[in-house]
């Protein structure tokens, strides 16, 4: 097995105290590393479209299921297609991470949160929080996501759910100058130490400069868990995730929302 496929397994989907590595032959369907990765050959935004329509399932089977989203199933070609097909990066987007999924859920069940608030939505994947956060009244949305191919997904499930389109962009925010952001929302972010360490430092800007607020989602990923940003959390919330969502995150059960309150 390919040894960048497993660490980027290890690093990104599991990041849990007990992996299977038995499941990543499973995994290696769904996600295909950089390696294994083809040169694509679709330019034009309306083919990318095209192809995930084609690629991907209209799915309502989780914990927001006022929220369709377009995602990978075993219904799809590529759940089970050799992973050198797929034409794309890594796509991230087209799985409801659990962290997102718990985020989400909040949001809608707390509208006055999102209500009339700037909101950015960092490392936004699906979309799904980023439509949450519109549908529980915030005035203005940015959903933010390195990939461009997310920025399309996200447009196609915010035509699917019949919202109001919202910008979508694809510049790493994280380290520029903190905008004035009301609220900002990070879904399954905390995936990888590093990454974990720039988000604390630019978060911490964010709230100092703006007194901006912070909403994280995170099913207990041990790079989260074992964090120094975990003592600066207050907790609002857990969600219990459906079976489906618990096989395809290796039994984690429960998802949680907090808000990140740094000492300075």
């Amino acid at each position: 097995m390919d040894k960048m496929f497993v660490i980027r397994c290890k690093t990104y989907l599991s990041c849990v105290s007990h992996f299977p590595m038995g499941n990543t032959v499973k995994l290696k369907r769904i996600l295909s590393p950089i390696g294994y990765r083809c040169e694509s050959t679709l330019s034009s935004e309306d083919n990318i479209k095209k192809f995930i329509i084609e690629n991907t399932e209209v799915v309502g089977d989780h914990i927001t299921p006022e929220i369709r989203l377009r995602l990978f199933t075993p219904n799809c070609r590529f759940w089970y297609a050799r992973p050198e097909l797929w034409p794309f990066s890594d796509p991230y987007w087209a799985i409801y991470w659990p962290g997102g999924q718990a985020l989400a859920r909040y949001l809608l069940d707390n509208p006055g949160v999102t209500k009339d608030k700037k909101v950015l939505d960092l490392g936004s994947g699906c979309g799904a929080s980023s439509i949450a956060a519109r549908l529980s009244g915030a005035s203005q949305v940015l959903a933010n996501d390195i990939d461009p191919v997310a920025t399309i997904a996200t447009t196609l499930n915010c035509e699917l759910n019949g919202t109001k389109l919202f910008p979508v962009v694809s510049k790493n925010l994280i380290g520029t100058k903190p905008e004035n952001w009301e609220l900002i929302l990070l879904g399954d972010m905390f995936y990888e130490e590093q990454l974990a360490d720039r988000l604390h430092s630019w978060l911490r800007e964010c709230i100092r400069t703006h007194r901006t607020q912070v909403l994280i989602g995170d099913p207990g990923r041990a790079q989260f868990e074992g964090h120094t940003i975990r003592k600066h959390l207050q907790k609002l919330a857990d969600y219990q995730l459906p079976d489906s969502v618990r096989e395809q995150n290796y039994g984690l059960t429960t998802s949680t929302v907090w808000r990140y309150q740094p000492l300075a």
